[in-house]
């Protein structure tokens, strides 16, 4: 039996999400130091950095990265290791 190469396509989509890091907000860390750690480990440029924190600080939360299961692990044990609360989850898109 042969799968459809549709049926085949979705499936695919469905199995080879990415992965997201998502940082949280803290009652501990600065919107500066947040900036900072966003700048330093991921390489964001100020604005984009500002951007995230943003989010961090308004929304509760902000992804940071996305990609294979053991990068977003990596980052988030990055992210633990600079003091910030951070979990890595699939992808819901």
């Amino acid at each position: 039996m042969s799968i459809a190469p549709t049926e085949l396509a979705e499936s695919q989509t469905r199995t080879d999400r990415p992965w997201i890091t998502l940082v949280w907000n803290d009652p501990i860390n600065l919107m500066s130091y947040v900036t900072y750690v966003f700048q330093e480990y991921f390489g964001f440029d100020k604005n984009k950095a500002e951007l995230l924190m943003l989010d961090v600080h308004e929304k509760g939360r902000a992804v940071v990265s996305s990609g294979s299961r053991e990068e977003m692990e990596r980052d988030v044990q990055a992210m633990h290791g600079y003091g910030l609360w951070a979990t890595l989850q699939k992808d819901d898109q």
